[in-house]
Parts: C-alpha cells; sequence; structure tokens
C-alpha cells in the first residue's frame, strides 16, 4: 500500500500543471503553489506544505468542516461557514501579497 502511494505522488510530481496565469502574465497567481503544496503534504512534511501555499491546510479543513455539517447539522454553521471563508480569503491574500513582494 505504501508503495502505490509512493508511486501516486512521484506521478503527481512528474504531472504538474502549468499556471496559465504566470505562462501569460509573468508572474504568480494567488493560487501559485498549491499543486506543490498538496505533494508536500501527502509526503507528510506540513512545514513544507505551509511554505509552498499557506491557505491549503485551512481550506482542507474548511472541506472537512462541510461534510461533517452535511452529515449531521452544526450549530451556528452559516456563520461559522462565513467566517471561515473571509479568513481563508484574507490568509490567500496577505500570503500572495507577501509572496508578490519578496
Amino acid at each position: 500500500m505504501l508503495l502505490f502511494i509512493l508511486n501516486i505522488i512521484s506521478w503527481l510530481e512528474k504531472h504538474q500543471l502549468p499556471c496559465l496565469f504566470k505562462t501569460a502574465f509573468g508572474f504568480d497567481c494567488p493560487g501559485c503553489g498549491m499543486q506543490r503544496s498538496c505533494i508536500a503534504l501527502l509526503r507528510g512534511d506540513i512545514l513544507q506544505s505551509f511554505k509552498f501555499y499557506p491557505p491549503l491546510i485551512p481550506v482542507i479543513l474548511f472541506f472537512i468542516f462541510l461534510a461533517l455539517n452535511n452529515k449531521g447539522r452544526i450549530i451556528n454553521s452559516f456563520k461559522i461557514t462565513k467566517m471561515w471563508i473571509a479568513s481563508i480569503f484574507i490568509i490567500i491574500l496577505v500570503s500572495y501579497i507577501y509572496k508578490l513582494t519578496l
């Protein structure tokens, strides 16, 4: 099973999609680094994953929250969802601005 997972990770590394935004305009888009971050997370390297794309882990946690909320109603889920989306947007914006200033 471990070999199967390592083969999937290796395949993903070799078949990453190019960023069309970066190709067209010459600088990173707000989502640049997400593929590398996913691969690092699959390898178990959380710190490297965070360095590549800080919003990835909050986005994954948000989707887990949505799945749990779909199974059973969570109190104030609409308010929590709005706050979570706003927080993720802010993380994306701050990390993108930081990346552009380097």
